[in-house]
């Protein structure tokens, strides 16, 4: 094995690994947020699960990229810890497909059938047709699919450069004292798991010893051990991701390792002592490609058959291990957080980026209520209340605007462009809608402090504005939650009857100004209310533009208000009926 064997082994090793991660993140990017809506369908049922975390390792290619992905949900309050469990089960089953898939590589046969079955023969078909794909669909989908047939053909060039090069080690016989010295069962295991641990991923291990076993170097007494190594070295991406979460996200980290230690315990003392009773020799003979999947996919079955009904007394017993830390504090809002972690998955990354958005709504529109009420009951209780709210509000926009531009990084299709852009749009109408809590508050405190009251004609005509902004406020906030565009629509005219009510009140306010029956003082208070009502209407427009405009792939509000406004019989016809509900005749 000379110096151009090594560089075709490294050449080999770097193609597999970009080939697995070209498919890993295309397939999640196929997957769109159907990962997420998988995840909130996980119940306590174990087979569910196991089957469940399965099918997101597969579409992941990669049971640490899963496990990670779990340690971010924990530690965001999506999933339970108690939850995962099954979930890494199913994981650890769901990373040996592709073992299966680069086994076939060692099939015997002369029939054409046969040699289709072998990746190298059917790759160079799927590497054309993918690049096809890429180059002639401007569809996301069909783009993300052709690159997903060019990641795998890469994969697998990537595996038979390995294989080839590995050949001369064969005929090596130094090679052959060296396997000797390893065939050691902790030694095996170890080196498994120190090699697994370094380059991150336990199915690049397998594949890189599949290669190996090719060249027909490498005995079952071997293998055997250094696979289950590598089921423990795969956990140590989790374990690293784990650092600075919550205590139930460290959990899943050590709940992984736990299992895979367990696992690799149990199988040695069986296989020792069925060797030692019944000398068996399958050891001795030389591993295959196919009997290292095999091998894979039977350890990660006895881990399930073994520990599943003993899954939540491993749960207690980890739990017991890592303790809860009291005061420690996290960004969340209602059990809502943003975990980084969760950016290897941007579907699911959106899903909840979007759910602390329609928080944000929520807590903007019930804020401005509680502004309100403190014109008819002014109490310190509401006041702190208010402004708590508002610092809440702050707090989520700087972390979330940061967290969404990181996002935007990791994904490339334009679905999710456009969400994250609707959600950077819209995050500084709801902060700013807090900010007019805040000052329709600063209106009522002084009206309190100073004992002044509205009259009776002046107290109606704010009734009526009042419950015109507070169902623009409820529109605005639910179009954007539910992604209603027929309420969105319906937004715009309201704003404009708003205007107009805030026109006609300040018009009324000067002709009692002028008549002797106000005072110059409640007219200044009264301009400072309007123009924060009159501003809160605005926002409630620009929230309802992004929603509408996201599903044009536009932005540009300036044109949308234009066309909608001048000559639209449509919002005319919205615009009268509003203005017919919320009157206020002219004194």
């Amino acid at each position: 094995m000379d110096i151009f064997s090594i560089i075709s082994l490294l050449g080999g090793f770097t193609f597999f690994i970009f080939g697995m991660q070209v498919m890993s993140d295309n397939l999640e990017k196929l997957s769109g947020g159907r990962l997420e809506a998988l995840l909130q369908k996980v119940t306590s049922k174990p087979i569910f699960s196991i089957l469940l975390g399965a099918i997101i390792t597969i579409a992941m290619q990669s049971s640490s990229a899963s496990t990670v992905m779990m340690v971010g949900l924990v530690n965001s309050g999506i999933m339970k810890f108690s939850q995962t469990i099954y979930v890494i089960f199913g994981a650890n089953i769901g990373t040996t497909l592709t073992a299966w898939i680069l086994s076939l590589s060692s099939i015997e046969g002369e029939s054409i059938l046969i040699q289709l079955l072998k990746p190298a023969n059917f790759a160079p078909i799927f590497a054309f047709v993918g690049i096809l794909f890429v180059m002639l669909s401007k569809n996301d989908k069909k783009t993300s699919i052709g690159t997903i047939f060019v990641g795998f053909s890469i994969l697998i060039f990537g595996m038979n450069t390995m294989s080839s090069a590995m050949k001369p080690l064969a005929e090596m016989p130094g090679f052959a004292s060296l396997l000797v010295k390893f065939n050691n069962p902790l030694v095996a295991i170890l080196i498994g798991a120190v090699f697994t641990g370094l380059i991150q991923s336990s199915a690049a291990s397998v594949a890189i010893l599949q290669a190996l076993a090719m060249s027909g170097s490498i005995p079952y007494s071997i293998a055997i051990f250094i696979v289950m190594g590598q089921n423990i070295g795969t956990c140590v991406t989790a374990l690293i991701s784990c650092i600075g979460t919550t205590t139930n996200a460290k959990r899943v980290a050590i709940v992984h390792i736990a299992l895979n230690t367990i696992t690799t315990i149990l199988c040695t003392i069986i296989i020792m002592i069925a060797n030692a009773i019944f000398s068996m020799p399958i050891l001795d003979q030389n591993a295959t490609a196919a009997g290292i999947a095999f091998v894979h996919t039977l350890f990660n079955i006895v881990m399930v058959i073994a520990l599943a009904p003993f899954a939540k007394h491993i749960c207690r017993l980890v739990e017991l291990l890592v303790k809860d830390k009291k005061g420690g504090l996290t960004f969340a809002t209602d059990g809502i957080s943003l975990d980084e972690r969760l950016l290897v998955n941007p579907s699911v990354a959106i899903a909840e980026s979007n759910k602390v958005t329609a928080k944000m709504a929520q807590l903007a529109m019930h804020n401005i209520e509680f502004a309100e009420s403190l014109f008819d009951d002014y109490t310190e209780l509401t006041e702190k209340l208010v402004l708590q709210t508002e610092d809440e509000l702050d707090m989520c926009e700087d972390r979330l605007g940061s967290y969404l531009v990181k996002l935007a990084s990791h994904s490339t299709l334009q679905k999710d462009s456009r969400t994250i852009s609707k959600m950077l749009h819209v995050i500084g109408d709801f902060e700013r809608l807090g900010d007019h809590a805040v000052n329709l508050m600063y209106v009522a405190k002084e009206l309190h402090d100073k004992n002044i009251v509205f009259s009776s004609t002046l107290d109606s005509e704010l009734k009526v504005l009042r419950s015109a902004i507070n169902e623009i406020l409820g529109m605005a906030t639910s179009c954007y939650i539910e992604n209603d565009i027929e309420k969105a629509i319906m937004v715009e005219p309201l704003e404009e009857v708003i205007d107009g009510l805030a026109t006609r009140i300040k018009s009324n306010q000067i002709t009692l100004l002028q008549k002797g029956n106000s005072t110059i003082e409640m007219g200044f208070i009264l301009s400072d209310l309007l123009n924060n009502y009159e501003r809160i209407s605005d926002h409630c427009s620009n929230i309802a533009v992004a929603v509408i405009e996201v599903e044009h792939d536009s932005f540009d509000t300036h044109k949308y208000l234009n066309g909608v406004k001048f000559g639209n019989s449509d919002f005319n016809s919205v615009y009268d009926s509003f203005n017919e509900k919320y009157n206020i005749p002219e004194i």
